[in-house]
């Protein structure tokens, strides 16, 4: 069998959560600051840098949250003027971590994670109806970590990265007037993660953070062929009572880093900004390679390649928290996110924009106990699509906006 190369890019339709599919939702006290780093309060911060755990004033710290995320995009074709939205369920990251520490300078620590996933859902009709009708992508990451302290103002610490995803595609085959589905609900891979966290001042902290890519492996997909009638599977090697082809993938997560920083203007105010590059250039083309069915664009019929022709891009963050009481807090913030790729490069399967969110937020704290709510309001910013390649021409835009609700527990 041949080796199917499916990038995630498939997998999402995550605009509001970050330029490509990124899902920048890991913490609700986070986001309402426009989701900057650089906090070790608890152990909300193990997902962002593993080190920042050495600086959680509890030997033991638990935490927990979720989200409610909205999103709809539109598309209209300019000559026909005939608009397409989408009609996509509300998305439900969720995060919990633990941390612990056995002794003052090691820390030990367990972050659960969906930074990847969304469920976009556009008309089975729409005119790009061959590039994607619907596409659901579940990530989880499992990520067991360790830091360690040298002294009062630096620690270092690394995480191990373990995957699990699943993906549910479809797509019309409007040369035989059907459709397909690609399915892997096992898909797995492994990356992992280091970081300093620095404290050189009372007043200051500084978090350097890096996540390795992760390349997911789906061993056990299936397509699976539905056509108006019997006599089309034979044509592609298909048994007509199955209706199925079997297929592996390899599917590249992209690398991200991190620089963030936090300063206490005065005991009550503070103020974080952070700076995120991601790597999204691994993401240059899409190739689809079939057992057996010859529905592809090569020599081989069996595959289908199609440039995508993403690039790196940038994300500048800036957030604040200002103490009313010693029990209530007030969070603002910002962020600017940049698109992975041009407007020749707009595919429906990830409409990417560049964005600018506003994020606030309120904190409760009672002895050990926290209760954080948040929201984000997204405004991106409308796309002139202009993709010669898929003959996909018009203009895209999207609204979003989402909501979290995160409890941390620091009992001693």
């Amino acid at each position: 069998m041949k080796k199917i190369l499916v990038s995630t890019a498939l997998l999402a339709g995550v605009l509001s959560y970050a330029g490509g599919f990124r899902v920048s939702l890991q913490g609700v006290k986070q986001l309402a600051m426009a989701h900057t780093s650089a906090h070790a309060e608890d152990a909300s911060v193990a997902f962002f840098n593993p080190a920042g755990m050495s600086f959680i004033p509890s030997k033991l710290s638990i935490v927990a949250g979720g989200f409610g995320a909205s999103n709809k995009i539109t598309f209209q074709n300019l000559n026909t003027l005939q608009s397409t939205q989408t009609d996509n369920p509300m998305g439900t990251p969720i995060y919990a971590a633990i941390t612990y520490k056995p002794i003052d300078k090691l820390s030990v620590g367990f972050s659960f994670t969906t930074p990847f996933g969304s469920t976009i859902e556009w008309p089975n009709d729409w005119e790009g109806k061959e590039m994607v009708q619907k596409l659901e992508l579940k990530s989880f990451y499992f990520q067991p970590m360790v830091s360690y302290k040298f002294n009062d103002w630096l620690a270092f610490g690394a995480s191990y990265i373990y995957a699990k995803g699943k993906v549910d595609w479809d797509k019309a085959i409007t040369q035989f007037g059907g459709q397909l589905n690609i399915n892997d609900e096992k898909a797995s891979g492994h990356g992992f993660g280091f970081g300093f966290y620095f404290r050189p001042d009372p007043k200051l902290d500084v978090s350097i953070a890096y996540r390795s890519a992760v390349d997911m492996k789906a061993k056990n997909g299936k397509a699976t062929f539905n056509f108006p009638s019997s006599s089309i599977y034979p044509l592609l090697g298909l048994d007509p009572a199955k209706r199925t082809d079997d297929f592996t993938a390899t599917l590249p997560l992209v690398e991200e880093y991190t620089v963030g920083l936090t300063y206490k203007i005065t005991p009550k105010w503070l103020v974080s900004a952070d700076f995120n590059y991601h790597g999204w250039e691994r993401y240059s083309q899409l190739t689809l390679d079939f057992a057996t069915a010859p529905i592809g664009n090569q020599a081989d019929p069996t595959i289908s390649v199609s440039p995508k022709n993403f690039r790196n891009s940038k994300t500048v963050r800036l957030g604040t928290q200002y103490a009313f009481t010693n029990m209530i807090y007030g969070r603002l913030g910002a962020y600017y996110d940049e698109s992975p790729y041009s407007d020749e490069n707009f595919i429906p399967e990830t409409p990417s924009f560049n964005t600018f969110v506003v994020t606030g937020g309120l904190g409760f704290k009672l002895k050990q106990f926290g209760v954080d709510v948040a929201g984000g309001y997204a405004m991106p910013q409308a796309r002139d699509v202009k993709n010669a390649n898929l003959g996909f021409y018009g203009q895209a835009k999207a609204t979003a906006f989402y909501l979290g609700l995160g409890l941390s527990y620091n009992p001693f």
